[in-house]
């Protein structure tokens, strides 16, 4: 099997897995992991990124390959020997690709100083909230889940590039783990309500398929 027919194999299995609603959770995220991207959207998708990774790495790796130009044996020692979950490669890849820089030099920043997290480095790379930059690398999840097959759910600040996706807005601190909404509801990720009939907020949220 070639290496296309390959990627088109996981990435079918991993979109009948979230439609038959299998749940994501079979691959558990590190204790005390939080990426701390300072965007409660981004840091659930991470999560689900990470959880996608650890199951079919595969895919995953040749995204990071083919449409983010980290080198194999960067991504590889990343995972195996360095232990990065496959969100926070995911993330150094992707904000190096919006600064036209190579991954390993967004993950040399990690290395210097993380203590705030990826909202930190973020910064002080000049990916500013708000900015155009960090508008680009919040887009770039929404390709990167089309090519693996993978629903998405997007939140309002993404709704003029996707007008017709399912949008659901996410707090930027979660809240305890089952919690419920004001309405009795159950809350997705981040800590909002579910999205009402009427909102287009009926798609799965991470960890949910």
């Amino acid at each position: 099997m070639t290496d296309k027919l390959k990627t088109r194999f996981f990435a079918l299995t991993a979109s009948i897995a979230a439609l038959l609603g299998t749940s994501a959770h079979a691959q558990d995220l590190p204790a005390g992991w939080d990426p701390r991207s300072g965007d409660g959207w981004v840091d659930a998708w991470l999560g689900d990124i990470s959880r996608y990774g650890a199951r079919y790495r595969e895919p995953f790796v040749d995204e990071m390959v083919r449409y983010y130009g980290a080198p194999r044996e960067l991504v590889s020692d990343l995972l195996d020997r360095r232990h990065w979950t496959p969100g926070d490669v995911y993330y150094a890849c992707a904000i190096a690709q919006v600064l036209g820089r190579p991954c390993r030099y967004v993950v040399d920043e990690w290395d210097r100083d993380h203590v705030e997290g990826w909202g930190g480095v973020a910064l002080r790379l000049g990916v500013k909230p708000g900015s155009n930059e960090f508008h680009k690398l919040k887009r770039g999840f929404v390709p990167t889940y089309d090519r693996w097959g993978r629903p998405i759910v997007i939140d309002s600040e993404l709704r003029r590039d996707f007008p017709n996706r399912p949008y659901r807005d996410y707090a930027d601190a979660a809240p305890a783990k089952g919690k419920a909404g004001k309405d009795g509801g159950e809350k997705a990720p981040g800590g909002k309500d579910k999205a009402k009939p009427g909102n287009r907020g009926h798609g799965k949220a991470p960890g949910q398929g």
